[in-house]
């Protein structure tokens, strides 16, 4: 049962690397997109980005789960503290107001605040179909992301402070708040998935964003109960439970 992985690594990825060694699993870091047929078997698992996982998954026979595109804008209003908008990025472009930009489960649309409609990419660059989470612009006072497995929270870190890299220990705050959610929305997650929290201005609690566990760094979480998270996140599609065949991530 290896663990893929893409052709470049981040920091995070190279501890994962090196922890399914220590448990002794084997890792193959592929050279390109190309899957050799010597890997075209139904026991992988995947640690990659987004479009890498989009072009290897299928061959591999690995399922990435993912929440889904409109999840944080279906949250209760309580456990996220501001206005946010699932939409097309073709209604995007007539927003009239500075607005806090983002796709929900990759990079394709910079998450950064735009003045308006008319700073996000274009027809010409992006499908005008694309989903966009639109949000109100708010201050974390602090960000934490914590691996959720089976509805729990398994490991977790801070991982800034004022918008600035901070690492640091999982407060019991961010554990609480995180199970709160869990326990009010939890069937609506897979049941591998990363979710980062954080502190809004003056001392509320805020879910911040959902991302793939497969696609995500740990920062300063136990590495070991990061890749049991991972290992579900992406694992063969063969095993996958019923409970998660919603949540597995279509290649468009």
């Amino acid at each position: 049962m290896p663990l893929i992985l893409p052709p470049r690594l981040t920091a995070s990825a190279r501890v994962l690397r090196d922890t399914a060694r220590r448990r002794g699993l084997p890792t193959v870091q592929l050279p390109d997109h190309g899957v050799p047929e010597g890997l075209r078997a139904p026991e992988a698992h995947l640690h990659a980005g987004p479009a890498f996982a989009d072009a290897v998954a299928s061959a591999l026979g690995v399922a990435p789960l993912e929440a889904p595109a409109d999840w944080l804008a279906r949250l209760p209003a309580a456990f996220v503290q501001r206005e946010i908008r699932a939409m097309p990025i073709r209604e995007a472009y007539g927003l009239r107001r500075p607005a806090f930009v983002k796709s929900p489960n990759d990079k394709s649309i910079p998450a950064l605040v735009y003045t308006d409609g008319s700073r996000l990419p274009g027809p010409d660059a992006v499908d005008p179909e694309t989903t966009v989470l639109v949000s109100d612009i708010v201050a974390f006072e602090a960000e934490y992301r914590l691996h959720l497995l089976d509805g729990r929270v398994h490991t977790g870190s801070r991982y800034a402070t004022a918008g600035r890299l901070d690492l640091g220990p999982l407060s019991a705050s961010a554990r609480t708040f995180a199970s709160e959610v869990l326990g009010a929305v939890g069937d609506t997650l897979p049941s591998a998935i990363v979710v980062d929290v954080g502190v809004v201005d003056p001392g509320r609690w805020a879910v911040i964003e959902a991302n793939a566990a497969w696609a995500s760094g740990f920062y300063a979480a136990d590495p070991d109960r990061a890749l049991d998270v991972v290992l579900r996140a992406a694992g063969p599609a063969a095993s996958l439970p019923e409970r998660d065949g919603h949540f597995v991530r279509r290649v468009a």
